[in-house]
């Protein structure tokens, strides 16, 4: 699908996992999210929107288009 549309997702991690649920802190390690402010880019796709809605509390989202 990302490949198609061209859209990516900026995802950034602005709240710490210390203390969040174990599954929402392996979620944020799963998407490359392993320190606070770190940003990874990924596919915009139904799998990366479930991550996203699961630890929406802890990130920050912005779409970009690929370069």
């Amino acid at each position: 699908m990302a490949e198609k549309n061209g859209k990516m997702l900026k995802i950034t991690l602005v709240k710490s996992t210390i203390g969040a649920v174990p599954k929402n802190k392996a979620t944020a390690i799963s998407m490359g999210l392993r320190k606070l402010n770190k940003s990874v880019i990924l596919p915009d796709n139904a799998a990366t929107r479930g991550q996203i809605r699961q630890i929406s509390h802890l990130i920050k989202v912005e779409e970009v288009e690929e370069a």
